[in-house]
């Protein structure tokens, strides 16, 4: 008898991106944060100090990055992983300058420009100025600081 019963044995790595799968409490539209609340997803906001999550787009319909998942459908959200970069909402007028601004949760499930008393949640990986209208996408790698807290 074999000593071993795999032949692949490591190193082991995660699958990317890491999900969760939960009902959501309002319609969501990819790129907003989330947070758990009773066993849903409901946006998350200023006020937000857990564990944050990025709304996937609803690839299992074929919907793109604009459709929002229906109000009480189950929803697929993302971790947020250091190694990874996301695209996450920012609202109409927010100016993002420079590559590395801090980034905090902001009012609706997007992200805000971080003052010094604010939840760091990641950076900007863009300079980018939302002077679009309308909520945008920008690129955002999540913070190390943030996520050993979070955990």
């Amino acid at each position: 008898m074999a000593r071993y019963n795999k032949i692949f044995l490591g190193p082991v790595q995660k699958t990317l991106p890491q999900v969760r799968e939960a009902i959501g409490d309002v319609a969501l539209t990819p790129g907003t944060l989330v947070v758990l609340s009773s066993g849903k997803w409901v946006l998350a906001g200023a006020a937000t100090v857990g564990k944050v999550w990025i709304v996937q787009d609803n690839y299992l319909q074929l919907k793109n990055v604009d459709v929002a998942w229906a109000d009480e459908d189950s929803v697929i959200a993302m971790e947020l992983l250091p190694e990874c970069i996301y695209a996450v909402g920012i609202a109409n007028g927010v100016n993002i300058a420079a590559v590395g601004t801090a980034l905090t949760p902001a009012a609706n499930g997007l992200v805000g420009i971080a003052s010094t008393s604010d939840l760091v949640i990641g950076y900007s990986e863009e300079i980018y100025n939302n002077t679009s209208g309308a909520v945008a996408l920008i690129k955002f790698r999540p913070s190390l600081s943030y996520l050993a807290a979070a955990t």
